[in-house]
């Protein structure tokens, strides 16, 4: 892959709802997302704690399928595309198909973003609640830590099909926003950068929780890793 082939593969990702910049507002580097500047390729981060870490709030098997095989086919399908975007560009590739592998890059591409957030935005022994800055901006934006839980949480529970709940920062107002992501990509907020995400496609509670999806987010929230979640709303904000 040439480097002019490289940066564009690199750029393409700044179409994904998650985007590139936006990690990077969140003080995260290519390196976090598996990125391989030499063969313009992603791999497969690993995740940050033990599979069984997160029971009983998320179950063991649920991890290891999740991660090793649903994340793994969000990488593959976007080294795919980025693959094929190339071949397009140097007319090795029907162009006709440009529509195509562009949402294939969208989808595929946000699939691994959001996925990379999810895993660090989790994690054992957690605090049950911010502090510090991002604790005061939730209190000045929802009115209380009890009115974002019971936004954020609903608004992932109606998620319609299979998407994301997502807190966010947007930068313009500067203030945080509840968004909800069907898919991987679909009704985000353009600019908005992503703080914390709840996976609520069924293959990440089906095992344990079935169809209560509620159940599962409600589990969810119990280990949210808050430090973390400071530590990117810090960085977006320039907190």
């Amino acid at each position: 892959m040439t480097d002019i082939d490289r940066r564009t593969a690199l750029l393409g990702m700044g179409a994904i709802a998650a985007s590139v910049p936006a990690l990077s507002a969140l003080g995260m580097t290519r390196q976090d997302l598996g990125y391989n500047a030499e063969t313009g390729e992603y791999t497969l981060p690993p995740l940050p704690y033990a599979y069984d870490a997160l029971e009983p709030f998320i179950d063991t098997e649920t991890m290891k399928i999740h991660h090793d095989k649903h994340h793994a086919g969000y990488v593959k399908g976007l080294n795919n595309a980025v693959a094929q975007l190339s071949a397009i560009r140097a007319k090795d590739a029907d162009i006709g198909l440009i529509k195509h592998w562009e949402r294939e890059l969208a989808f595929h591409g946000s699939g691994h973003v959001n996925h990379v957030l999810f895993w660090t935005g989790m994690g054992p022994d957690t605090p049950k609640a911010p502090t510090g800055p991002l604790a005061e901006a939730i209190s000045r934006d929802f009115g209380s830590f009890d009115a974002f839980t019971t936004q954020y949480t609903a608004a992932a529970t109606k998620v319609e099909g299979s998407g994301w709940g997502w807190l966010a920062y947007e930068p313009l107002a500067g203030r945080l926003i509840v968004l909800q992501g069907e898919k991987h990509q679909n009704l985000t907020m353009t600019g908005s950068v992503p703080l914390l995400g709840v996976d609520v496609w069924e293959h990440a509670y089906y095992l344990k929780y079935q169809n209560r999806r509620a159940d599962y987010v409600q589990s969810f929230m119990k280990i949210v890793n808050w430090p973390e979640i400071e530590r990117r709303f810090a960085a977006a904000s320039g907190g």
